[in-house]
């Protein structure tokens, strides 16, 4: 299989790169923290999942794409009626952005282990990008760009050639990366699906496979459900490596209601003494360190509370990002004006995209018509 058929989801049209996309040279020689190679729905969702949690992460997106071989996307939840892949990309891409995460539309073909020793290889937490010391990979493409990475999630279905720099310095006896496969009668050799464990983990540290990973690669909705597992686990890594452990080692990515913080849970006491009973038996943390982690603990905790002020912001905030990307001419083509307007509430409407948007967006006939209604409305009530 060709180079052209790695990496992503971007269908090598040479059109403008959309709004969420970076050129190259902006990440060029730099080091970040997690590189994801491929932008489709696995690689995606284990971006948005990295950066949530202010891992600095860069999202090679380039290659061919399985997703674009479908006509309409019927299946994905949270669509009833189903959605165009063209508008699903757009969607995601702003996703992407909005979490503060880059891509970049570049064809990877080489991730390369630095030689560094087992013992320089600990990795604490979220925010060391810019130290190269914990760099544990360089990620090179086809137009020479090259990053620096402390971990790297492979996400792109169709090749996973870009990785076979890894063989030379992979661990013995945690397997081939590579094994043959027979395709159509012919044989020939791909990585190995099952070279990663259930949550993405690969005997080479800091190394994480969201994609190729069997059945899970087959449908958007589970692909996108894998890459969020697998973020999660290269998450729960880096939780473990600050000396987080038992149940409190992974990350849930959870927003709290303020209601949740009311009786004996106001108390951050309370908080500190779950977190005691919750910490696995397995840590060395001395008394100072256990104090200081308990604490950042129940902080982190306290800032997911969102009050209902809050929600609303953010409920107004999501529906303009929502229709900032898909367009509102194009909603109201498709469902009409008024049917907008009913089903989200004019004000809803105005507030999150601006009367003069849904004046631009809405046919002067259908606008005439609509006052001529209500007009006839209110004469008839007098």
């Amino acid at each position: 299989m060709t180079d052209e058929h790695a990496n992503g989801t971007g269908d090598g049209s040479g059109t403008e790169p959309d709004a969420g996309t970076v050129d190259g040279a902006e990440v060029d020689e730099t080091t970040v923290d997690v590189v994801v190679v491929g932008g489709g729905p696995a690689g995606s969702s284990a971006t948005v999942f990295a950066a949530r949690y202010g891992l600095e992460t860069v999202v090679f997106d380039r290659g061919n794409s399985a997703l674009r071989r479908c006509a309409y996307l019927e299946n994905y939840l949270g669509f009833p009626g189903g959605v165009d892949v063209d508008v699903f990309h757009d969607l995601v891409h702003a996703h992407v952005a909005e979490m503060g995460a880059r891509r970049v539309e570049e064809l990877v073909d080489a991730v390369e282990r630095l030689g560094r020793s087992e013992d320089d290889q600990a990795v604490d937490g979220a925010g060391d990008a810019n130290d190269r010391d914990d760099a544990r990979f360089r990620v090179r493409t086809q137009e020479g760009t090259t990053v620096l990475a402390t971990d790297v999630v492979a996400a792109a279905w169709y090749d996973g050639s870009y990785l076979r720099p890894l063989e030379a310095t992979a661990p013995d006896g945690g397997g081939d990366l590579f094994v043959e496969h027979e395709h159509h009668g012919e044989v020939e050799e791909r990585f190995d699906p099952e070279y990663a464990d259930d949550g993405g983990r690969t005997p080479i540290d800091g190394l994480y496979v969201a994609s190729p990973s069997g059945a899970r690669s087959a449908q958007a909705v589970v692909a996108a459900g894998n890459g969020a597992h697998v973020a999660r686990s290269l998450i729960e890594d880096r939780r473990r490596a600050r000396g987080l452990s038992g149940e409190v080692a992974p990350e849930y990515d959870w927003l709290r209601q303020a209601s949740e913080f009311s009786g004996e849970w106001a108390d951050r006491d309370r908080w500190r003494e779950w977190f005691e009973n919750e910490l696995g038996d397995d840590h060395d943390l001395d008394d100072d360190e256990l104090a200081d982690l308990r604490d950042d603990y129940v902080e982190e905790a306290f800032e997911t509370r969102v009050d209902d002020a809050t929600v609303d912001e953010r409920a107004e905030r999501g529906l303009a990002a929502f229709v900032d990307v898909v367009g509102l001419e194009r909603i109201t083509d498709a469902v009409g004006a008024e049917a907008v307007v009913d089903a989200v509430g004019a004000e809803a409407v105005v507030d999150a995209v601006g009367a003069d948007a849904v004046l631009d967006a809405v046919d002067d006939e259908a606008i005439r018509e609509r006052a001529a209604v209500d007009d006839a409305i209110t004469e008839a009530s007098d």
